[in-house]
């Protein structure tokens, strides 16, 4: 009997527009939440009020990180209006 072979599947590559805006989101976050875990968890958890994962929204396009860098800087207000749903992104899991 042979081995079963399991391929892996490769990363899918960024564009440099979409790396630009995604290390543009990270340090924004860096800049906004300050530890390593709180930058993470912001940019990989559903944000119900962005509709989807941060890190995917600014990846995305330029709306999706301007809407990321508004949601960032709302964390410290309690005057939350409401952001722009920024149309869904790829379902693609991205490791910061």
């Amino acid at each position: 009997m042979s081995r079963p072979v399991f391929k892996r599947r490769s990363p899918t590559r960024l564009s440099g527009e979409e790396s630009d805006r995604q290390s543009r989101a990270v340090r924004s976050a860096q800049a906004a939440l300050g530890s390593v875990e709180a930058v993470r968890a912001f940019l990989n958890t559903h944000h119900e009020r962005l509709g989807g994962r941060p890190i995917d929204l600014a990846t995305a396009s330029e709306q999706g990180l301007a809407a990321v860098e508004s949601a960032l800087a709302a964390e410290g207000r309690t005057d939350r209006a409401p952001l722009p749903r920024i149309p869904e992104a790829p379902r693609e899991e991205i490791r910061v």
